[in-house]
């Protein structure tokens, strides 16, 4: 299906809550469809003009989608909840009436549907699984409390604790856990209502602390489909903001599922 995309120099934005039904709730992305790419210094000027965790830019490729994803300060290769955010934008403001999307990424495929009820939508990620690692100090300087566990993914640390309420309370030291050789630190524990709770710290990537990371749930429902003996987990994250997913461990694949709210639909004028 083609849609009629924005030209280079009046682009439109939306800024999405993904994770949530909350207009002030889950995390926040902007979402910038283009016509063809601009070039990198400018996108990453845009996303540090946003001040938003993400921003997603989007291109055409054939039947499908091109994505790239920008902090404040740098690139990523991976961003669940802005991936979900453009689906919503897709599906809600852009007239695609497909049930799924494919966008191609620094990551590879990445596929969207919105078949569940309720109006969420799923992606569909590859499986991120950790090793395990050593030298738990530094881990337990930087969140102030000693982990049970430590393990190490592509992108990230995960930092297991001992329950939920050790989640709720971490006041994490965003200094040490900048000095981790990681794009970030996360820290996950079995939930009280749910499969596992988590919050995720990125001070490397100018996020001290993400309200919902759906790339990280590619490391952690890996790591607790074995630990619970299922796969289709529940789980929240546990920002101030919070966020909710339903997830499901598919051999090599990770699908998360949520909802998506519009906030805000703009323009951005950069030209002359």
């Amino acid at each position: 299906m083609s849609i009629l995309l924005s030209n280079n120099y009046d682009m439109k934005i939306y800024v999405v809550n993904a994770f949530t039904k909350d207009k002030f709730g889950g995390n926040p992305a902007a979402i910038v469809p283009l016509s063809a790419w601009i070039q990198d210094g400018l996108m990453q000027k845009m996303a540090a003009q946003h001040n938003l965790s993400e921003t997603a830019f989007i291109v055409p490729k054939g039947d499908d989608y091109e994505i790239r994803w920008f902090t404040p300060e740098v690139e990523v290769d991976l961003c669940g909840h802005a991936t979900l955010a453009a689906a919503h934008v897709f599906y809600n403001h852009l007239g695609y009436s497909r049930d799924q999307l494919t966008f191609h990424s620094k990551s590879g495929p990445l596929y969207v549907s919105r078949t569940k009820p309720g109006g969420m939508i799923t992606l569909d990620f590859p499986v991120n699984r950790p090793a395990t690692t050593d030298n738990l100090s530094i881990f337990e300087q930087g969140l102030g409390i000693k982990p049970k566990e430590v393990y190490l993914s592509t992108f990230d640390y995960l930092a297991v604790l001992e329950n939920q309420k050790q989640i709720e309370d971490l006041s994490p030291d965003f200094e040490k856990i900048a000095q981790l050789k990681s794009r970030g630190l996360i820290a996950t524990a079995k939930g009280d209502k749910v499969d596992f709770v988590s919050r995720c710290f990125f001070p490397q990537s100018g996020i001290d602390e993400d309200p919902v990371t759906g790339s990280a749930h590619t490391v952690m429902v890996p790591y607790w489909a074995e630990k619970l003996g299922k796969t289709s987990l529940t789980a929240i994250q546990l920002s101030p903001r919070k966020g909710w997913l339903e997830c499901e461990l598919s051999g090599d694949r990770v699908l998360m599922s949520g909802h998506a709210v519009t906030y805000l639909v703009g323009e951005i004028q950069v030209g002359d």
